[in-house]
């Protein structure tokens, strides 16, 4: 197991980074009709990163507005918004905070609670070593890779429809896709 003295992170900075939304990524993947994925993404969420000196102290902590569901047809997220799926009316947010940063052989995962519908389940998000980088000489960018693949009725988003010849409409499993940009913020 690597060490916080052992891990080479190049231009690490230890701070608060906040999500930069514009430059962002927070994306999901769903099997649909037995035959194909269907795509989609959130337009509005914030969060930050605490970098600790000892990287595998450092949190991150998410809000993601449910509401804000883009998969490209709005019929589709109309009916995603609704208590069939994410209930956005009584659970207007979906969130995720860590508790903890380990390393198994190359791979970083950062470990949390991932609140949906209510329901909060522990995951574990596949990470990319983070990448930093001076935007100006006042500013400082660092970039974050992620993924995981979690079961959605764990978190009791259960509709389902039958399809003629037999199957389901939807997978249970989707894949969440995470490319973060965030700024640090000067302190104070």
């Amino acid at each position: 197991m690597t060490t916080a003295s052992d891990l080479q992170i190049p231009g690490y900075i230890a701070g608060t980074w906040k999500i930069d939304p514009v430059h962002t990524h927070v994306g999901f993947v769903i099997k649909h009709m037995m035959v194909s994925k269907v795509r989609g993404n959130f337009d509005s969420f914030s969060g930050e990163i605490v970098a600790a000196d000892n990287p595998f102290e450092s949190t991150v902590s998410v809000t993601i507005d449910a509401t804000s569901i883009n998969t490209g047809n709005t019929m589709r997220d109309d009916h995603i918004r609704s208590a069939d799926f994410f209930d956005a009316e009584h659970h207007p947010t979906i969130t995720f905070v860590s508790t903890g940063i380990r390393q198994e052989g190359g791979d970083f995962y950062v470990d949390g609670d991932l609140t949906i519908r209510g329901t909060t389940k522990a995951v574990s998000l596949k990470t990319e070593t983070p990448e930093f980088a001076q935007n100006s000489p006042e500013t400082y960018k660092a970039g974050f890779s992620a993924s995981t693949e979690i079961d959605r009725t764990d978190f009791g988003v259960n509709y389902n429809g039958p399809i003629p010849g037999g199957g389901l409409a939807l997978g249970e499993r989707v894949q969440i896709v995470l490319e973060v940009e965030a700024d640090l913020v000067p302190a104070s």
